[in-house]
């Protein structure tokens, strides 16, 4: 594995092409994650109410797909 900072303020990893694919597509999915809530004002309480909310609102359009 080898890490490089660029010029243009990015950093490129280099993996080798035995590395898990899936695990790779997860571990580029967090950095994804990371990188778009980094500027995030958001406190963690009203993202747990959301995402709650959320939730609640899914399994109830849904829950008969499920319970019959």
């Amino acid at each position: 594995m080898l890490i490089e900072n660029a010029k243009d303020n990015t950093i490129t990893i280099t993996v080798s092409s035995s590395v898990d694919k899936f695990g790779l597509q997860r571990l580029i999915d967090y950095l994804k994650y990371l990188e778009a809530t980094s500027k995030s004002k958001a406190k963690q309480s009203a993202i747990d109410e959301l995402a709650d909310e959320v939730n609640s609102s899914w399994w109830e359009a849904n829950k008969a797909r499920f319970i019959k």
